[in-house]
């Protein structure tokens, strides 16, 4: 895990203040990896209704995996200056807390180029609840999502990072 100290300068503006698509030609190709999480809390009776897998939309989980993937694989579309970026992995893992009426996804993203995959990570993450949001909305408007964060990311110039934040806690 590195710790390393965080620039203090925002890449995606020249020197006069204007906004730009930072230049990474001069970057080394490495294998890059991304993990981001997030989570949705709802009412017990939701997460029921999910579990049993008996929603009127469908297979509530299995729709959302397929969206994150799908929102990965679209990021420089919707983030205006992220990079398109040739994906070699995404996955989409779903944790169920039931005692916390809560659902935590999981994404895993990897390349092989000259810049990261954290906001494919995030992204995915994002669209992954948000279509649990949808999905379930019907029976339960008040679902929260919250926590949607990075906790890794390995490869480039600045190696390897892990969050030092505890995901249940919040604390370091």
């Amino acid at each position: 895990m590195t710790t390393e100290a965080q620039s203090t300068e925002l890449t995606h503006f020249d020197q006069t203040g204007q906004a730009h698509m930072v230049d990474v030609a001069g970057k080394q190709d490495t294998h890059r990896i991304a993990v981001a999480s997030g989570m949705i809390r709802m009412l017990p009776a939701t997460l029921a209704i999910i579990m049993q897998g008996n929603a009127k939309k469908g297979d509530v989980l299995g729709i959302a995996r397929i969206a994150a993937i799908m929102a990965a694989k679209r990021t420089s579309d919707l983030i205006p200056l992220c990079h398109p970026l040739p994906l070699t992995r995404v996955s989409i893992d779903f944790n169920i807390v039931a005692e916390k009426a809560m659902i935590i996804c999981t994404a895993h993203a990897e390349t092989i180029g000259k810049t990261g995959v954290e906001m494919e990570a995030l992204t995915a993450v994002q669209i992954g609840l948000l279509t649990i949001y949808d999905m379930c909305k019907a029976v339960d408007r008040g679902m929260v999502m919250s926590d949607i964060r990075v906790l890794e990311k390995h490869g480039g110039k600045s190696g390897d990072w892990t969050s030092l934040i505890d995901t249940e806690s919040g604390q370091a």
